[in-house]
């Protein structure tokens, strides 16, 4: 007979080994790198505590209404994946159900779970010696892990099972989080995109114009060029100025797919003034067409900064049309200036103020200006928005570790101030 003591004794061992694993758990999936990776740490842990060595991971599938495997340890061909599992699959109504780990033992008592047919739907119902770890979040079944021991099942003793629920727990919160978070960012890229595709219409006018010039004279020295083919100087200074305009029609064309196409922020050295001269000459014939004057001050030697060109020229280009909007079908005057300023602390900054002569902004919308979908209805339908642009123009600032503020008067117009880091930071 083993002594009392001897009992307690191992009782608190296994009590602190249980203790250590899942503090170890937690942490290794505290900032997991992506939902592969998390997968692959969970079930590996899942797998060694339990000690059924093959297993995958499923996870919920909210568009298709099904579970997918994210990630499978072992031989694939030593555990039958079936590609997806609907959620009225009697598996999945028991885990929902009951919430709690389906061994061996029970699985085989379960007479819902009886396989009626091979099909992969109905293949949960034949698998030996499994093991089923429900991942729950907010009272709903996010993943499950589907464990198998090609000998004989291990025996789980309740400290075990009771491990295994926590980490199950810890799991499912760590992959609930990383998941939203992926359909965050997912989502931002898209409302990027999104606003990016707004603009392009202008861009198209504005490219449409800057064109014209170049393609007159490659027209003009094709017309000529039979006639005067034995001009040496005509021929030379001609092709001299028809390869600038190709080149120059070449650069636009490639600024309008960069900026149509959503990439990662890619910081470089540029001349803000140059970007803002950039977004000016696309708007430039538009705002002409209705009246609305551009006035521009650049400061001169403006310090440089590490930008993403195409991300700041998003900002500015939804700003202009903005301020566009805002004066609608009557003359109007846009005011853009740059500045070049120092913080009491002495860093040195770059700020670009973009004011419109617009029906304004009335001061208990302010503070609502940079929430998502938020906007201020009016008449004026020069460009309609989804309430998306200024949330994305704030954020992409942020990230460039600069501010963005807004003034605004009802009936005078409105004036937003971005500042800028430049590199003598």
């Amino acid at each position: 007979m083993i002594a009392p003591t001897s009992l307690h004794t191992n009782a608190s061992t296994s009590g602190m080994d249980s203790f250590r694993t899942l503090t170890q758990f937690l942490r290794d999936i505290d900032h997991p790198r992506s939902p592969l990776v998390l997968a692959e740490q969970i079930l590996s842990n899942l797998s060694a505590a339990s000690q059924y060595p093959h297993g995958t991971l499923y996870v919920i599938d909210q568009e298709h209404h099904c579970f997918r495997p994210l990630h499978t340890q072992g031989p694939v061909e030593a555990l039958p994946i079936p590609p997806i599992v609907a959620l009225d699959h009697p598996l999945i109504r028991n885990l929902a159900r009951h919430q709690h780990i389906l061994d061996a033992t029970t699985l085989a008592s379960l007479p819902d779970l009886a396989c009626q047919d091979n099909s992969p739907a109905a293949m949960f119902g034949t698998l030996p010696y499994t093991l089923v770890i429900p991942l729950m979040t907010r009272g709903k079944l996010l993943a499950f892990a589907l464990l198998q021991s090609q000998l004989k099942s291990p025996l789980l003793i309740p400290m075990t099972m009771e491990l295994l629920s926590a980490m199950a727990q810890g799991a499912a919160n760590a992959l609930d989080s990383l998941l939203m978070y992926e359909d965050l960012r997912q989502s931002q890229a898209l409302m990027r995109r999104t606003d990016r595709l707004r603009s392009l219409e202008i861009i198209a006018g504005g490219f449409a114009h800057e064109i014209r010039n170049p393609l007159t004279s490659i027209k003009t020295f094709i017309q000529l060029a039979p006639e005067r083919k034995d001009d040496t100087h005509f021929i030379g200074e001609f092709s001299r100025i028809v390869l600038d305009d190709v080149n120059r029609i070449e650069r636009l064309i490639q600024e309008i797919l960069d900026y149509a196409r959503y990439m990662e922020p890619q910081l470089t050295d540029e001349d803000l003034n140059d970007i803002v001269m950039s977004c000016l000459y696309f708007i430039q014939v538009k705002a002409e067409r209705h009246g609305i004057k551009i006035e521009k001050e650049l400061a001169p030697e403006l310090p440089r900064g590490m930008l993403d060109r195409q991300q700041i020229k998003q900002v500015l280009l939804n700003l202009l049309l903005n301020a566009m909007d805002a004066i609608g079908e009557k003359p109007g005057i846009i005011r853009v200036r740059t500045h070049q300023l120092q913080k009491p602390e002495g860093d040195h900054w770059m700020q670009v103020e973009i004011e419109d002569t617009g029906h304004g902004i009335a001061s208990e919308n302010l503070e609502h200006i940079f929430d998502p979908f938020f906007t201020t209805k009016h008449t004026s339908t020069l460009n309609e928005g989804t309430g998306l642009g200024l949330t994305i123009a704030h954020q992409i600032i942020q990230e460039h570790r600069g501010e963005m503020h807004v003034s605004s008067e009802v009936g005078q117009g409105t004036t937003f101030r971005i500042t800028l880091p430049t590199q003598r930071q």
